[in-house]
């Protein structure tokens, strides 16, 4: 097993350095000068050059990049331009808020998608399979944004049950934070759960099909018990596996929720970063986004041999 982990990280580094390389050179490429920026509309061409030449924004591209990337690969990625403080500094500032919606964000996905998937397919092409697709194609269609401000509006601005905007840390108390990003998360959740509760029905309806699941209404058991401890032991494996691939859904997701309601977390550093043109901020972000998506296949992967007993011998 620890072979078998060894093998799939270092398998990540090629990954991580064509990341690092197409996001390096699009960045870099885009219009504009972050050291005319910097400097200020009143700055004079050799004030620039010279904020260009301590950015080692003089270099070629293939040398910056070379610069940087040995760099990270000590976890040192860089400053700043704007504030020169390291970018690891900014991003482990961020981690807790962007973690909190994450982790709140998967576990509304799980009690939501999971159970509608299942229902949805022991009543297939009834009226509640209908109602239960239904909601997944809107929330899989409407963008997240979208579903934000609405919910905004109806639980914080006209029923005040929950705040408008803002993140309360950990610190304040589980219940309090836990408070601060129900919205943002069921905003998440309800974009995420269409695609896992798709392919829950998906695979609930072909364990349906098989001999054991006769087998258990042969012997009189009820409805709930073969399909939540029968069936749904067999939709493990896709389940998870959707569950990973979607994480990468649910960072870009993050991104835009967090500016939405103001939640101090990575996604809206990123928003920060770009909008400023702060390039070492903007690679530190997307290579950590990177780094993490390749995390979680990695436990993915090892979580088959945990629901699929095939997976062990």
């Amino acid at each position: 097993m620890l072979r078998y982990c060894a093998t799939r990280l270092i398998a990540g580094i090629p990954t991580l350095l064509l990341v690092s390389i197409f996001i390096y050179s699009l960045i870099h490429l885009t219009p504009g000068d972050p050291a005319v920026l910097l400097a200020g509309d009143n700055a004079t061409p050799s004030q620039v050059n010279e904020i260009r030449a301590r950015l080692n924004l003089d270099l070629p591209l293939w040398q910056q990049f070379s610069i940087w990337f040995s760099d990270a690969l000590r976890l040192d990625l860089g400053a700043s331009i704007y504030s020169g403080k390291p970018v690891t500094w900014l991003i482990a500032q961020r981690v807790e808020p962007t973690l909190v919606l994450s982790l709140t964000t998967l576990v509304l996905t799980v009690l939501i998608s999971i159970p509608l998937g299942a229902v949805a397919a022991w009543k297939a092409n009834s009226i509640v399979d209908r109602l239960c697709m239904a909601f997944a194609v809107i929330g899989f269609s409407v963008p997240v944004f979208v579903i934000a401000y609405m919910l905004v509006y109806l639980f914080a601005v006209e029923w005040r049950i929950f705040p408008v905007q803002g993140y309360k840390p950990l610190s304040n108390g589980l219940l309090t934070t836990l408070h601060s990003v129900t919205l943002p998360a069921i905003s998440l959740a309800l974009v995420f759960s269409a695609l896992i509760a798709r392919v829950t029905r998906a695979s609930v309806l072909d364990a349906l099909g098989e001999n054991y699941i006769r087998t258990a209404r042969a012997k009189g058991l009820s409805a709930p018990r073969i399909l939540f401890l029968h069936a749904l032991k067999s939709v493990g494996v896709p389940v998870v596996t959707v569950v990973g691939i979607g994480f990468a859904t649910l960072i870009g997701g993050v991104v835009v929720t967090e500016s939405v309601f103001n939640i101090p977390g990575i996604g809206r550093l990123t928003v920060d970063a770009i909008t400023q043109r702060d390039y070492p901020v903007i690679q530190g972000v997307i290579l950590f986004f990177s780094a993490s998506l390749i995390l979680i296949n990695l436990l993915v992967d090892l979580s088959y041999a945990l629901i699929d007993p095939r997976v062990k011998g």
